[in-house]
């Protein structure tokens, strides 16, 4: 029995042996720190989404080239554009948001002085629909005019697919920041990318484009130091964002 034991843990052996070792993949934690002005504080940038490119900054060259040179409407620009009253603007600037599904809509925004008559309308439509304040409320959305309920939202999106056409060296990652200004690609094969948000981010009277190579080496992991990017340098900047400024927008 000694001979066939031995010969079965010779089997066993170059069975594993032969299996092919584990895949190892890194992690990039990115947190993005921003200022609107120099005077202002640095603040986290949450609610903005970032992709992660294979390929160097040499090998993307169309797309940073597209990216450079979309012709692009600001929020501001773009609800004018379609009618929306000086409060939604304001409403939505407050909250940095693209669309009025960004954040809940307060009872102080249907009536009284801080109303805005979109929500106001649509809420008495609702009410009128519905048999109730509180539902009329949480889903006023639905009487809006979908330019102003989603439309920007959707310019965006199909814009952004428009541009991604042009990284066709892989899988291409996406993440969105958290209220922390942080977010995670995970699962990265080791190599060189280029982190960028594409679509410019608007602060203040600026608008942001980071597009950077990032090198993702074996074994990296979340826990390790954060890529911080920013619109400021800093020493613990690694990447920062190119600034312009705002387009004016078209006259009516």
């Amino acid at each position: 029995m000694r001979p066939a034991f031995f010969a079965l843990l010779l089997m066993v052996t170059v069975a594993l042996a032969q299996e092919p070792a584990a895949k190892q993949t890194g992690v990039l934690r990115l947190r993005v720190k921003v200022k609107a002005d120099d005077s202002a504080p640095l603040r986290s940038l949450a609610r903005k989404r970032f992709f992660l490119i294979p390929g160097t900054l040499e090998q993307n060259r169309a797309l940073i080239n597209a990216i450079e040179q979309q012709p692009l409407t600001t929020r501001d620009c773009y609800y004018k554009q379609h009618g929306a009253s000086t409060e939604l603007i304001n409403w939505l600037k407050d909250g940095d948001c693209e669309s009025v599904y960004c954040r809940s809509v307060e009872k102080d925004f249907v009536s009284g002085p801080k109303a805005v008559p979109e929500f106001a309308t649509a809420f008495a439509v609702g009410q009128k629909e519905y048999g109730s304040d509180e539902t009329a409320r949480h889903w006023l959305t639905t009487n809006l005019n979908p330019d102003l309920r989603d439309g920007f939202y959707k310019d965006r999106q199909r814009t952004l697919e428009t541009l991604l056409k042009q990284g066709n060296l892989g899988m291409i990652q996406s993440v969105m920041t958290d209220r922390n200004g942080t977010a995670y690609f995970t699962d990265l094969g080791p190599g060189t990318y280029v982190l960028s948000n594409v679509i410019p981010t608007e602060l203040g009277q600026t608008l942001v484009t980071w597009s950077c190579e990032v090198r993702v080496k074996p074994g990296d992991l979340a826990t390790e130091t954060p890529y911080t990017i920013s619109n400021r340098k800093d020493k613990n900047v690694k990447c920062v964002g190119i600034e312009k400024p705002k387009p004016v927008c078209a006259a009516d």
